[in-house]
């Protein structure tokens, strides 16, 4: 399996071992567009892997705040209560980046700027770029690509270029 996150397309697709799309997911990336810098804001191009799937059986709709569950489970509410809060729900792949000097270690490293593919509100509109870094998916496709994937699976995310 690999991983193709499109940013211009706002897509994920999940290829199997001969690099056909076993499945295909609409997305959201950083409102703030491509780059790798830390405190950018913005979603890091190359090449990656999944370096850790957290959440696993926890229920649908989970608050998670920095990799652990909070104890909340997400309802309108409960986002109208805290409107400024960044939602991630259900599950987490962490991304890693592989490319020194590009997408890893120093300013440039997507594992320590917490970059992820997670879940969203359901009210989260995908297609269009939204986030603060992350790949947001609604949680059935997180939930699906999730059970798909495997720790060490190449993730590769294009830009516009």
């Amino acid at each position: 399996m690999r991983v193709i996150i499109n940013i211009p397309n706002q897509t994920l697709d999940l290829l199997d071992s001969d690099g056909r799309v076993v499945q295909h997911y609409s997305i959201s990336t950083a409102k703030n567009g491509e780059g790798q810098r830390m405190g950018s804001f913005c979603t890091p191009l190359g090449r990656h892997v999944i370096r850790a799937k957290i959440g696993e059986g926890q229920p649908v709709n989970t608050v998670f705040i920095k990799r652990r569950p909070t104890g909340e489970i997400y309802t309108p509410e409960l986002g109208a209560r805290y409107p400024e809060r960044d939602w991630i729900l259900t599950r987490i792949l962490w991304l890693s980046g592989c490319e020194p000097g590009f997408n890893r270690l120093r300013e440039v490293d997507t594992m320590r700027r917490y970059i992820y593919i997670h879940g969203s509100p359901d009210s989260t509109v995908m297609g269009r770029p939204g986030s603060i870094g992350c790949i947001r998916m609604h949680n059935r496709d997180l939930l699906d690509l999730f059970k798909r994937v495997e720790t060490g699976v190449d993730v590769e995310i294009i830009g516009q270029s």
